[in-house]
């Protein structure tokens, strides 16, 4: 027998929150590496990955620290912490409904 329903759905959370980690993890590093935001590339990541840092603006004083070039973007992190947290409550919740069996 194949996998059921709730790990299907828990198995699919997981690729969609990975993805959206993985985009924020690719931010912090492109911000810290000072990439060219002129890349086509690093503009598409800036572009989608702010999509899921914007709700975590602005809940510290600070969004990001600047030395010579490089940023490091606290709101990005905090967002990568976030996204984590929302990710383990409805990995959770579907386990709820998972049948192991007996």
């Amino acid at each position: 027998t194949g996998p059921g329903g709730a790990e299907v759905a828990q198995r699919i959370v997981g690729l969609v929150f990975g993805l959206i980690q993985l985009a924020i993890g690719a931010r912090i590093v492109l911000l810290l590496l000072n990439a060219r935001e002129a890349n086509g590339l690093v503009s598409g990541i800036l572009n989608l990955s702010q999509i899921f840092v914007a709700p975590f603006e602005g809940i510290l004083r600070t969004n990001s620290l600047h030395a010579s070039g490089s940023v490091f973007d606290l709101a990005a992190v905090l967002a990568l912490v976030g996204w984590t947290v929302v990710e383990l409550i409805v990995v959770s919740g579907l386990g709820i409904f998972r049948r192991d069996p007996a």
